[in-house]
């Protein structure tokens, strides 16, 4: 199968190792207004510029300072700096905003189209909630480092290196004494820098393992009532909520380190500056309206660092969220472009020799050879954990056999486009799901063409839910709830199958489909099974051998090994498990070549 196209180049192994150009690339590829962003960021330059001549103005109107110096052509210019400097401000945060908002959507669009062309092994290996966290907190993450972080990186970074240079100009001697301050300062504030971003990142682990309690527990809420396991869940939920508690409380101890340390540098530098510039300002070395400046120009030096600070572990974060950003753009993806159409459906499908393991695991299923003919009805039976639902798996081309072959006529299935051999299919399983919504959207599903009032009405009718369905009081317009909650088992079974009928298949599985149900449900299940069945290549998995003692073929499977085939009487005969299968469930005469329905 082939990757996607659109897959970062680069292993993960460089990822891991927080390579600053995967997230670039990453960003490229989103293709974030370059107009734009060129806007933004000179606005924000333009803007920090304009902050750093402030001080100098500030110097000069306290040196010069008297009611007939003071002009109202200086104080409107004053205002209408400040004014321009505001409203760049602002469109520079909003552009810088926009722009961070379309990466994200961007990055959301790429996840979520990989997402539903990944192979069904992704999901068997990782779970829901994380793969929630991913397209969610991992992507805001990313956003957040572009429309917030990131402009007050470069402003800072230009603030600080302005303000130093036009204070060594001003005077050096003052500059060089306040620059020694810093060094002390960075002795406590790098070390909690570091312990921030660790914990950063443990609190992201810990949200995306949350997150997944979480899904899990409330998408099977009946499950966690039904087993009484409320005490259970929450005491699973109690764990992931003090975790998260713990890491918070870190996190508040390093900010409550991180707040007084900014505080006690910022008075250790205003006193040094007040101190030794007071003195050379009563020496005559330094003016008053310098020392106000320098005053200035130190808060615009200190603000910044906080930012700069805030950036680089926002950018640490980011990197990590990168990474797994990246692992499922990276991940193996079904291959939906390439290949033929099929174009004559009703053929024998060989099943040649084929053998199906899970990653590493023992294998599933171990050599298995069978025919299906065109328009028949194959039964595959035999104990739970065989294999049987995996080959229905591997019919669907979920999965690739390790060994062996599966094809339609004298073609591997393989060789035909997903999509034109998917849509070949009907496949009704004992849970057959619904999505949240309406009976016609759940009958309607993955049809793409219109259906008409009369053809939903048909199929409906031929499903045998016309019925129920009339009685109903918004009728096809009825809401089913998550999973189809609100309907019964039978009723969701011939929802299922009146979806198959729309979809038209030619070839049928249906997976336990009535094993689930109450007597009179089943009746009614099983008559439009036939209507779903008639003229239809069908395979039926079934413990029940009540339904499958008309089969044209019965394969029995122990254990991924195919152990008999042939008709009911056959099996009876030559199979010593299937005969004791059938003794368990159905009442034989004495000649044992008649079958009646056990009572």
């Amino acid at each position: 199968m082939e990757t996607s196209t659109e897959a970062i180049p680069g292993s993960k192994e460089t990822a891991k190792k927080g390579n600053w150009k995967l997230f670039l690339k990453l960003i490229r590829q989103t293709k974030p207004s370059v107009p734009i962003l060129t806007i933004a960021v000179i606005m924000s330059i333009a803007s920090t510029l304009v902050a750093l001549v402030i001080p100098l103005f500030t110097k000069n109107l306290v040196d010069g300072f008297s009611l007939s110096n003071l002009s109202f052509g200086q104080i409107g210019l004053i205002g209408i700096i400040f004014v321009i400097q505001t409203i760049a401000s602002g469109l520079s945060i909003y552009m810088l905003n926009r722009i961070g908002q379309k990466v994200v959507a961007e990055l959301r669009d790429r996840l979520w189209k990989k997402l539903l062309v990944l192979k069904v092994s992704y999901y068997d290996n990782h779970r829901t909630g994380e793969t929630i966290s991913r397209m969610t907190n991992d992507t805001g993450v990313v956003k957040s480092l572009i429309a917030e972080h990131m402009t007050g990186f470069f402003t800072g970074i230009i603030s600080v290196v302005g303000s130093i240079i036009v204070l060594f100009y001003m005077d050096w001697k003052m500059t060089a004494v306040m620059l020694g301050v810093i060094p002390v300062a960075a002795l406590f504030m790098v070390p909690l820098g570091r312990q921030m971003f660790k914990i950063s990142k443990g609190l992201q682990q810990e949200t995306a393992s949350f997150t997944t309690v979480l899904t899990q527990v409330l998408s099977e809420i009946r499950l966690v009532k039904s087993s009484n396991a409320e005490s259970k869940e929450y005491g699973n939920g109690k764990a992931g909520i003090t975790n998260l508690f713990r890491f918070g409380l870190r996190e508040a101890k390093v900010q409550a380190l991180i707040a007084p340390l900014m505080f006690f540098v910022m008075m250790m530098l205003l006193v040094v500056i007040v101190g030794y510039g007071g003195m050379r300002v009563s020496s005559g070395a330094l003016s008053a309206g310098a020392l106000v400046a320098f005053i200035l120009y130190l808060i615009q030096i200190v603000m910044p660092m906080n930012q700069i600070t805030s950036f680089f572990t926002q950018f640490q974060k980011t990197i990590g969220a990168t990474e797994r950003i990246i692992e499922i753009l990276e991940m193996e993806e079904e291959d939906h472009t390439s290949g033929k159409a099929v174009e004559q459906p009703n053929q024998v499908i060989t099943i040649d020799h084929v053998s199906f393991a899970y990653g590493q695991e023992e294998p599933v299923i171990h050599d298995l050879s069978f025919k299906v003919n065109p328009g028949s009805v194959t039964a595959i039976v035999g104990p739970s954990g065989g294999g049987k639902t995996t080959l229905f798996s591997l019919l669907e081309r979920y999965y690739e056999p390790v060994s062996g072959t599966i094809r339609l006529g004298e073609d591997e299935i393989k060789s035909f486009s997903l999509q034109s051999w998917r849509s070949q299919f009907g496949y009704v399983s004992q849970e057959s799901p619904l999505i949240a919504g309406t009976i016609r959207d759940n009958i309607c599903y993955g049809i793409h063409h219109e259906v008409s009032e009369e053809q939903l009405r048909q199929a409906a009718k031929m499903a045998y839910a016309d019925t129920f369905i009339s009685e109903l009081p918004k009728g096809y317009e009825t809401e089913v709830g998550e999973r189809g909650i609100k309907l019964s088992g039978g009723q969701r079974q011939r929802i299922a199958i009146a979806r198959a009928l729309l979809r038209d298949p030619k070839i049928l599985m249906l997976d336990e489909a009535t094993s689930s149900l109450d007597s009179k449900s089943e009746v009614v299940v099983q008559e439009a099974l036939k209507n779903l069945m008639h003229g239809r290549t069908t395979l039926v998995i079934a413990h029940r051998l009540s339904t499958v003692v008309e089969a044209e073929q019965i394969l029995f499977i122990e254990k991924g090994r195919l152990t008999g085939s042939g008709t009911h009487e056959e099996l009876l005969r030559s199979h010593a498990m299937y005969h004791e299968f059938a003794t368990q469930q159905l009442r034989l005469n004495d000649h044992d070549d008649y079958v009646k329905l056990s009572v």
